[in-house]
Formats: structure tokens, C-alpha cells, sequence
């Protein structure tokens, strides 16, 4: 059974756990610019939102990739970059509704959660449960429209005068 990465953003600290981890676990180092997630603070609100790929159903990303190069993995449900084809255009990062895909500052590649291959890391380091990998039912999908929604009326709050 497929599985999906839920975020809690009410839960988050925005003590950037999540990633230190998955920098670490993808790139062997320490470096928030190549982690696969990021924390976004919105001072005004006085809140932390992790920012990761949604394995998106009908992915925008893959549809505007003009080389191909991103694929789903039939096991976890992820979207992969394949970085040999990839020639980070940033077109997918352009495209991506929800920041969540950004370009490798070594290999100018584009770079986005993988979902650790079925075992997200960030989900394992996370102090506050702000994130979780649950399998994929119609209740968790509503729990994720649900927050996007919450977070799609935040964000007006923040833009709209």
C-alpha cells in the first residue's frame, strides 16, 4: 500500500530538524540548501510550514519538464529525478505550486524528496510530530487537502492588506 508524508504545521518548532536530517542522509553533509525540505517561517503568523514535494496525482513538475526526467517510483508513489537526464532548466521548480523542489548548488540539478525510499528520515528526527508517513486512504488525502486549505487561507491573511 502506497504511503504519503503528512505535515502538521500547526506542530512544527521550526527548529529545522528535519533538514539538517535529509541533507545529511542524501548529501553526506550538513546543508540546509540541499535538503529535500524546507522550513518556511511566516513571521507575521508566528508559524513554521515544512515545505516538501506532494507526490502530486497528475504532477505539474514531470508535465513541464521539457527532458523527462522526472518519473514516479511504482513502490513509494515518488517522484524521482532522473539526475542523468535532468539539465536544471528549473522549469519543475518553477512549476511546483508548493516550493518544493529547488536546484542542487553543486550539481545545479534539480533536487526534491524522494520520500527516503519508502523511510523518510525527516519523519523519523522530528521533536515535535509535525511530520508523518501514513499510508495513502481517502481520510488521509481529505487530512491533506484539509491543511492545504488552512495554509492556502494563512497565506492570503499574510498577502492580502
Amino acid at each position: 500500500m502506497l504511503k504519503t508524508l503528512v505535515i502538521d504545521a500547526e506542530k512544527c518548532a521550526g527548529c529545522r530538524t528535519c533538514e539538517t536530517i535529509c541533507s545529511f542522509y542524501h548529501e553526506k553533509e550538513i546543508n540546509p540548501k540541499k535538503s529535500r525540505i524546507r522550513i518556511v517561517k511566516w513571521e507575521e503568523a508566528g508559524l513554521d510550514v515544512p515545505m516538501v514535494c506532494q507526490q502530486c496525482e497528475s504532477p505539474i513538475c514531470k508535465t513541464v519538464c521539457p527532458e523527462k526526467a522526472i518519473l514516479r517510483n511504482q513502490e513509494t508513489g515518488a517522484m524521482l529525478i532522473d539526475t542523468n537526464v535532468c539539465i536544471g532548466c528549473k522549469m519543475c521548480v518553477m512549476a511546483c505550486p508548493f516550493g518544493a523542489a529547488s536546484i542542487n548548488p553543486d550539481t545545479k540539478k534539480t533536487i526534491k524528496c524522494d520520500l527516503c525510499d519508502g523511510d523518510p528520515q525527516c519523519v523519523k528526527y522530528c521533536p515535535s510530530g509535525a511530520l508523518d508517513y501514513v499510508a495513502t486512504t481517502k481520510a488521509t488525502m481529505a487530512k491533506k487537502r484539509k491543511a492545504a486549505e488552512r495554509f492556502g487561507e494563512l497565506v492570503k491573511k499574510l498577502v492580502t492588506p
